[in-house]
């Protein structure tokens, strides 16, 4: 049948098959990969049940003992309900689901994108290829999944309406602003760049190439309503405040992985800097750097370089720019019509569906892992022994801890109430590296729980204060007997 088809209908045919493939491909090795301890998940997800049983948003911190009466303001407050309504539903399995289907979203964003600068299919495809790798960095179930989507939209539409003058788009960047500040606060970076391509028809003037097609006066518009948009939000300008507050933590920047500078040792690292060094290459080679690609790619080069978390900010535009100078070769490869994106998008779903369904991705499966990483057992300990706090704990669990124990934490993901100098002397005290015997907040620890192979873990072990109570592969669980109730010290009798 294949073979009666017109030599372009088997093209289509088998051009359609091979993007579900690469649609589907990053999805896949996700889900044969995926790992359900993320630490952030839990807190995200004990804040949208607060929101639901509230019908309010927190002004001040519910969850830890730090925290209490002071301001805190859950800025991805809209996606956190709409995963824990996903987590009613169906349990484990939807953090697994938003994720992986977010992963093929932004793969079909990316190659859409990379299309519309570059007629030929084989490279719009490798250049698909290679940002996803990079973007593989992000595969958890975390708000910075839809930033990514976002800001994807948000280059696409400016690009496009650059390099023809089209304005239609445009009037949809202020919407996106909308949501985009309901999800995530790092829409600034969004605004940023956004404020570079209104203020390119002026650098212009004095900037050697032209390029931008747009007049100055819708472009300033659209900037001003996207400013006011993302005022639309439960915080107001204060949202500016905390999006400040989170890029003015030099200690968290050194102490959190993610958020650490780029060593360069990983695959992923390393074809990031090859794609900004052709981008650059391709740039210069054309002769032509405009204003908006020198401004964004010098900005992005260096937030990106200084943090990992922020890879997405110089990947997604770098393929862009990469895309829009290198040579056009139609020969016969045309652009699959624009409905086909999304359809394509959906048969990759599918195939994702099936692959769940065939590596047993299931709540059984996800519970049992999650058992494994994260102190899920000590926590039924905890509960049954009715031990009374305060709680002293890691960074990395207490978010979890804030999900299942209910009981104020210690510290948990959350940096941004917690300071340079806290999380600094919490990971000194675990890591045994601080005068951990006279910490006051370790001393006036009811329950005390981290890791099984954390140095602090080994000497409390010889600390007459504390008396171990639970124990496995994952969590040791000590309690100051002097500060729990009665009702538990009579069982600790027994």
């Amino acid at each position: 049948m294949l073979l009666r088809l017109t030599a372009e209908r088997r093209f289509r045919i088998l051009q359609a098959l091979l993007l579900t493939a690469v649609f589907a491909l990053p999805g896949i090795l996700y889900l044969r990969a995926f790992s359900p301890g993320d630490p952030d998940l839990w807190w995200h997800l004990r804040t949208g049940e607060w929101i639901v049983q509230h019908h309010a948003i927190p002004r001040t911190d519910p969850f830890s003992a730090y925290g209490a009466g002071k301001f805190w303001a859950p800025y991805s407050w809209l996606l956190e309900v709409f995963l824990f309504r996903l987590f009613q539903k169906w349990g484990l399995v939807s953090s697994i689901a938003y994720t992986a289907g977010m992963i093929t979203a932004i793969t079909a964003a990316l190659y859409r994108m990379i299309r519309r600068q570059l007629s030929d299919f084989v490279l719009a495809v490798l250049l698909t290829a290679a940002a996803m790798d990079v973007l593989s960095h992000y595969f958890a179930p975390r708000p910075w999944l839809c930033t990514i989507l976002i800001f994807i939209f948000e280059i696409d539409i400016l690009m496009h309406a650059r390099r023809t003058g089209d304005r239609r788009g445009l009037f949809l960047l202020p919407p996106l602003f909308i949501l985009w500040a309901n999800i995530h606060v790092e829409f600034v970076a969004g605004l940023l760049f956004l404020g570079f391509a209104a203020a390119e028809p002026l650098a212009e003037r004095w900037w050697p190439q032209k390029h931008s097609k747009l007049p100055p006066l819708t472009l300033w518009l659209v900037f001003a309503a996207s400013v006011v948009a993302s005022l639309i939000n439960p915080f107001g300008w204060r949202i500016y405040q905390i999006a400040y507050q989170l890029t003015n933590m030099p200690g968290a920047a050194n102490l959190i992985q993610e958020m650490t500078s780029l060593s360069f040792r990983t695959q992923s690292e390393f074809v990031l800097l090859f794609l900004t060094l052709f981008c650059v290459g391709a740039l210069a080679w054309s002769r032509r750097i405009p204003f908006f690609e020198f401004a964004v790619l010098g900005v992005a080069i260096i937030v990106s370089f200084h943090s990992g978390r922020e890879l997405y900010l110089l990947t997604v535009p770098a393929v862009a720019f990469l895309a829009s100078v290198l040579p056009a070769t139609e020969k016969g490869l045309g652009k699959p019509p624009a409905f086909a994106i999304p359809l394509i998008a959906a048969a990759s779903g599918v195939v994702l569906w099936c692959t769940a369904f065939y590596l047993h991705v299931n709540n059984e499966r996800i519970g049992r892992d999650l058992a494994n990483q994260l102190p899920v057992r000590a926590v039924e300990a905890i509960k049954n022994g009715h031990y009374r706090g305060p709680l002293f704990n890691t960074y990395d669990w207490g978010g979890y801890l804030i999900w299942d124990l209910r009981m104020p934490v210690g510290i948990d993901g959350r940096a941004v109430i917690y300071g340079d100098e806290r999380l600094a002397r919490s990971m000194a005290i675990w890591s045994a590296n601080s005068p951990w015997t006279a910490d006051p907040d370790l001393s006036a620890a009811g329950i005390v729980i981290g890791a099984a192979r954390l140095p602090l873990v080994q000497l409390l072990r010889l600390d007459p204060r504390f008396r171990l109570v639970y124990e496995d592969q994952v969590a040791v669980v000590f309690i100051q007997p002097k500060l729990q109730a009665p009702a538990a010290q009579a069982s600790l009798a027994q």
